[in-house]
């Protein structure tokens, strides 16, 4: 078999347009691990807010992995062990805090399972923390409060004020962090140089397999480093032009299985891989 690694990012390609992960795609997926093939999901969302996704694809029972805060961690699902991590600096995070306060933005980041607000929660806030299941809480003097190591910070705000105060970011920390607007209303900041493409490397390092051995499907911007990367990119239906423009293949959307498709055509098995009705 060509190829031994499937990456997945979660939203718009693992998940249908409701959220959810069809049962034809977790048969796929079950199936595909059975036979030895590694399944690793490459996503945006905090390592938390995967938890429902690595239950219901039982990545756990295969000792695979989740790359979260794209590629600033990853981590094996049967030991829980961090294999690879980027960490904002303390200094940056005091920056970033100082700057939400100036410009009235809001601000969050991650503990464990929380969503913590260093500003007044609002509706795009309340909105992260519902995608990825995750309760959210203010935190008194967040600059003080992050004792602990963190991947990200998200700030948050009306998308034609936070594009200007992502120009200003942008130009204050220079190459310092990565910093981007993931939806309109969110602002990442990341440690410098982050994305799925490098994670991956990380990741089929301690695997011992090539680039050439892996297939990467996605569908958003944040997902043509990897899809340029792998031996093989695949862009959902429903992906932007320009992202489909960058892969190798063009499966069916998220809403018509497309990731089984994917595993019939490029893994073989049709015998295993069958449509549940």
């Amino acid at each position: 078999m060509k190829y031994k690694i499937l990456v997945l990012d979660i939203d718009g390609t693992l998940t249908n347009s409701k959220k959810e992960i069809t049962p034809a795609t977790k048969q796929a997926l079950y199936h595909l691990q059975k036979r030895g093939v590694r399944v690793a999901i490459a996503s945006g969302r905090p390592t938390a807010g995967t938890k429902m996704v690595q239950e219901a694809l039982r990545l756990s029972e295969f000792h695979n992995f989740i790359l979260s805060f794209n590629g600033a961690k990853i981590t094996d699902c049967g030991s829980g062990e961090t294999v690879y991590e980027q960490v904002l600096p303390p200094s940056a995070i005091s920056e970033i805090y100082r700057a939400a306060i100036g410009y009235g933005t809001g601000l969050i980041s991650y503990e464990g399972d929380d969503v913590i607000a260093a500003t007044p929660i609002d509706p795009y806030m309340e909105l992260e923390a519902k995608i990825n299941g995750l309760l959210i809480r203010r935190v008194p003097d967040f600059a003080d409060y992050i004792t602990f190591p963190v991947n990200k910070c998200l700030m948050t705000g009306a998308p034609e004020y936070l594009a200007e105060v992502e120009r200003r970011m942008q130009k204050q920390f220079g190459e310092r962090l990565s910093i981007y607007r993931s939806e309109p209303y969110f602002l990442e900041f990341m440690p410098p140089n982050v994305d799925k493409a490098k994670s991956l490397e990380k990741l089929l390092d301690k695997l011992s397999l090539t680039r050439t051995e892996m297939v990467c499907c996605g569908d958003g911007f944040n997902d043509i480093s990897m899809i340029e990367y792998a031996g093989l990119g695949v862009a959902m239906a429903n992906a932007q032009a320009s992202v489909r423009a960058r892969a190798d293949y063009v499966t069916a959307s998220n809403d018509e299985d497309g990731i089984v498709l994917v595993a019939e055509k490029f893994f073989g098995d049709h015998a295993l891989i069958c449509h549940t009705e």
